[in-house]
């Protein structure tokens, strides 16, 4: 079973891939409206360009996506155990790093 966090993070971004208006929540953090808001205006690429580039690369099972100052981080968990983290500038889509996580 996925741990509450990431289960929450997975859900959140689904909605925001698919375009899903969502409603501004109460305390909402200004990182999450600005990252909305730059996707909306084609400043960012779509996650789901990125997520699928990377499960290209690293083909496993998704366990996190975070967008941190205009970089996508995606962790995947290879079939050999070994769970890999890609960083992707959002803006552009370049992969930036790839490094093994321990």
């Amino acid at each position: 079973m996925f741990p509450y966090r990431i289960l929450m993070t997975f859900a959140c971004l689904l909605l925001l891939m698919a375009g899903a208006p969502l409603a501004v929540a109460h305390g909402q953090d200004a990182a999450q409206q600005t990252a909305r808001q730059a996707l909306k205006q084609g400043r960012y690429v779509p996650l789901e360009n990125i997520v699928r580039d990377a499960l290209q690369r690293h083909p496993g099972k998704l366990l996190e996506v975070e967008l941190d100052d205009g970089v996508y981080e995606v962790e995947i968990l290879r079939a050999d155990g070994v769970v890999i983290e890609l960083d992707y500038d959002a803006r552009s889509g370049a992969l930036l790093k790839t490094e093994l996580d321990d």
